[in-house]
């Protein structure tokens, strides 16, 4: 088997252009912190999809955990926003679903291509389902998610909403892995005194 990590497999040759903040939390890191700010939509309808999904509630400037769970399968998530959890499944896709990455929320699949350009990998929605059934992609909800480095850290942006909904989450900051202390020259890279989910243009 295969000793690359699942987002190597699928980006391919595009893996090696994604700074190395990013290719090391997606690769042999178990778990990561750091700070993020969550924004959820206020329809009721997007509080219904939030809830189900267990998206947090919104939150300002909080501490951040991501724990990075190697299945024979893909990954586990399990996400931890200061006490609020929710996880997700992520596995290489097969069939229609080939050469994408596939991200599982209880009954709901969307399989995502992974575009790495502009020292930026960014996830771009392709198919989704429900209960393993196909399902339209003008009933999808839209997502805006990205990661890329900075000031030696992993920043992520996932923005989800819906044409007919509205916002139904934004969650966006920053991670390092917990064992970066274990690379000196890399760990050097990160300001110990700085905090906050993400720098100022990205808040806007």
């Amino acid at each position: 088997m295969s000793d690359d990590g699942l987002f190597q497999r699928i980006t391919g040759a595009g893996w090696t252009v994604l700074p190395e903040e990013v290719r090391r939390l997606h690769h042999r890191t178990e778990r990561a912190t750091g700070y993020g700010e969550v924004r959820r939509g206020r329809s009721i309808l997007a509080g219904c999809i939030a809830f189900l999904v267990r998206f947090p509630e919104s939150l300002p400037n909080t501490a951040v955990t991501v724990e990075f769970v190697k299945t024979a399968k893909g990954e586990i998530w399990r996400r931890n926003f200061a006490g609020q959890k929710f996880s997700s499944r992520l596995f290489a896709g097969n069939g229609r679903y080939s050469g994408l990455l596939c991200e599982r929320f209880g009954p709901m699949t969307f399989a995502m291509a992974l575009q790495c350009s502009g020292q930026r990998l960014t996830l771009e929605m392709r198919h989704w389902s429900l209960f393993g059934i196909p399902l339209p992609m003008f009933l999808c909800p839209v997502s805006d998610s990205y990661e890329y480095a900075q000031n030696g850290r992993m920043y992520f942006n996932v923005e989800i909403s819906h044409p007919f909904v509205g916002l139904i989450v934004h969650y966006k900051g920053w991670l390092v892995p917990e064992d970066h202390s274990l690379d000196r020259n890399w760990a050097n890279t990160i300001e110990p005194s700085g905090q906050g989910p993400c720098p100022d243009s990205e808040l806007r």
